[in-house]
C-alpha cells in the first residue's frame, strides 16, 4: 500500500517562520509611526476648525500647532517643520515628512507622509 504524505517539511516550516517573523517585525516598528501620523493629521484638523474663517495670523497658527504637538506627544516633525503658505483667501498648512524606523543591521523603514489643510481667511 502506497502513502502519499502531504504537509509542511521542517525546513519549509521554519524558512516560513522566518519571513512570518521579518514581517511581524516590520509591521510592529511601523505601528507607532503610523499612530503619530495620525496624531500630525489630527492636529492639522483640529487647527483648520479653531481658526477657519477667523483671520488668524501664522504664528497664531503655530503657536496652535506647538501646543497641539505637545499635548499629542508629537516628536518626529517640530511644530516649526509644518509649512504655512498664504494664499489669496486661505493658509495652506503643510506636514511633509518621512519617518526612519530602525530595522535589522543597517537596514531602515522609511515611511513618507505629506498632509495638507486649508484655513480659509
Amino acid at each position: 500500500m502506497k502513502r502519499n504524505e502531504q504537509g509542511v517539511t521542517l525546513i519549509g516550516f521554519l524558512i516560513m517562520a522566518v519571513f512570518l517573523g521579518l514581517f511581524a517585525l516590520a509591521v510592529i516598528k511601523l505601528v507607532p509611526v503610523y499612530l503619530e501620523y495620525g496624531k500630525v493629521t489630527s492636529s492639522l484638523e483640529k487647527a483648520k476648525s479653531e481658526f477657519d474663517g477667523k483671520s488668524p495670523s501664522i504664528e497664531e497658527i503655530y503657536r496652535s500647532l506647538e501646543r497641539r504637538f505637545d499635548i499629542e506627544d508629537v516628536h518626529r516633525i517640530h511644530y516649526r517643520d509644518i509649512k504655512i503658505k498664504r494664499e489669496p483667501r486661505a493658509y495652506t498648512v503643510q506636514a511633509a515628512y518621512e519617518a526612519r524606523v530602525y530595522y535589522i543591521g543597517n537596514i531602515y523603514l522609511v515611511a513618507v507622509f505629506d498632509f495638507s489643510v486649508e484655513i480659509q481667511r
